[in-house]
């Protein structure tokens, strides 16, 4: 078994690597370190939570140790799809250079723009940037990318997803052609494979697990819900997280909750807190500062379950996440891997529940056409109100076979007008006959009956108009001749 001692790191990243803990690396950290060090692109292909940092991280610093970077040109460059991963980034820096005088600055959005100009004219050797917040600091006319030894582009499908492929494309072209290309990526899209046979120079390919893939130690579960009304969908889901949290019980020690939307987030958050769960937010809209305090809260214990927009899915390193919960069916099918994978990392146990409903039908059968297996299916922990069936009535009240309890709609019966009734139940032999009508009621029924003339509809044909209009005027019965003549 190959120990990071047997791939000719320098002596001084070794030792801050052992004081970390590590001593055998992971097989995608074992496949790309060796060709790094020699300087050749690299291409790596592994799912995540497999250790790529590291892989990229190591032997940059081994590289880098002989040098000196000038004010506004930095030597290496890394590339993130997020600011938590640019984070994150930064702190294995810190780990693996502790032993080392390299210097480090971190460009990403939402921290003042004057600290990190201040950073970058010092000079550093490795810079860690997100795409939008780099260009606008090449735009600004305070950096330069033409001293650019080592360029490293992290996430890369979570870039194309992103929207950042045109400014990837554009930094590319801002460093120097003789740089060495650090690429890795979970998946291959098309788009992703184009741009590595443009700007990658013979690179040394390491796919250490099939693309797209979730990580074994993972059990992965999913909950069908049909709702009886589409509105209602959110508020059941919202009922069988609890129900699922409950279910778990002592099994669960903390959880990523993963929603499509940032309102969806916000929502599920309240929710759950209102309901006694130790739960926070986070996703793009909120500060820096407060996202970056919020992660600190879950890493630490101090926040129990962390709702969360794809924002944490890529990338962040949480050792100790016992269970992930899909609230929603991730719209991409490469997401479900990325946000399963947050659980179950570096060799531990860990479980993924997905809540579905027939709407996300086609989602999920994207999802599992991509991880090559059906997600198995458990038993809804939650059911709404009134759902037992009913309960047989017995006695006088017993309803008939073809009631609405049986599936059949009761017929409808009419009341027989008089004529029907005359006809159908001829009077009995008993009748008393008929009294005399008195005067008023003969003069009454003797008078024609005057009916209201159905509107919008004129006289019918052959009836005689009564009232006013009846009375024409005599000239008007005169022939044209006689009016002329008269």
């Amino acid at each position: 078994m190959t120990k990071f001692s047997d791939l000719n790191l320098d002596p001084k990243v070794l030792k801050a690597v052992e004081s970390a803990g590590y001593e055998t690396p992971t097989p995608i950290q074992d496949g790309a370190i060796p060709p790094a060090l020699e300087g050749r692109d690299v291409l790596g292909i592994a799912q995540t939570g497999t250790g790529k940092t590291a892989s990229f991280t190591l032997p940059m610093i081994s590289r880098l140790r002989r040098g000196r970077a000038r004010a506004r040109m930095p030597r290496s460059l890394v590339l993130c799809p997020t600011r938590e991963l640019a984070a994150q980034v930064a702190e294995n820096f810190n780990t693996y250079s502790q032993f080392t005088k390299l210097t480090k600055a971190l460009l990403i959005g939402g921290v003042s723009f004057k600290d990190q100009d201040v950073a970058i004219d010092k000079g550093v050797d490795v810079l860690i940037a997100t795409p939008g917040r780099l260009l606008d600091h090449f735009e600004r006319g305070k950096l330069l990318l033409t001293g650019i030894e080592i360029m490293v582009v992290d996430e890369a499908d979570r870039m194309l997803d992103m929207g950042f492929i045109p400014d990837i494309e554009r930094i590319f072209e801002l460093t120097p052609f003789t740089r060495q290309t650090l690429f890795f990526s979970a998946t291959m899209a098309p788009e992703i494979e184009r741009i590595t046979n443009k700007f990658l120079s013979s690179p040394k390919r390491i796919e250490v697990a099939r693309q797209a893939t979730a990580s074994e130690t993972i059990a992965q579960k999913m909950v069908f819900h049909e709702p009886k009304r589409r509105d209602m969908t959110a508020k059941d889901k919202r009922e069988i997280l609890r129900a699922l949290i409950e279910s778990e019980g002592g099994a669960l020690t903390n959880a990523i909750i993963f929603c499509n939307r940032k309102t969806e987030v916000d929502i599920v958050a309240k929710s759950m807190k209102k309901h006694g769960y130790n739960a926070e937010a986070i996703h793009g809209d909120l500060d820096q500062s407060h996202r970056t305090k919020t992660l600190d809260g879950f890493r630490d214990g101090v926040i129990k379950f962390l709702v969360a927009s794809d924002v944490a899915a890529r990338g962040l390193d949480i050792p100790n996440v016992s269970h992930v919960i899909n609230f929603d069916v991730p719209g991409h099918a490469e997401d479900y891997v990325h946000r399963i994978g947050r659980t179950g990392r570096a060799g531990r146990e860990g479980c993924s529940f997905t809540i579905a409903t027939p709407h996300d039908d086609k989602l999920i059968d994207a999802v599992e056409k991509l991880i090559g297996s059906q997600i198995p299916r458990v038993e809804n922990p939650w059911s709404p109100p009134g759902a037992k069936p009913r309960e047989k009535k017995t006695g006088a009240a017993e309803a008939p076979k073809d009631s609405v309890e049986a599936g059949n709609k009761p017929e409808k019966k009419r009341a027989k007008s008089p004529r029907r009734a005359a006809e159908s139940d001829p009077a009995p032999s008993t009748a008393e006959p008929p009294q005399p009508k008195s005067a008023e009621e003969s003069e009454r029924s003797a008078s024609p009956e005057r009916k209201r003339p159905e509107r919008g509809r004129g006289p019918k044909k052959n009836s005689t108009v009564s009232g006013a209009v009846n009375q024409f005027p005599e000239f008007l019965t005169k022939s044209f001749e006689e009016r002329l003549g008269g």
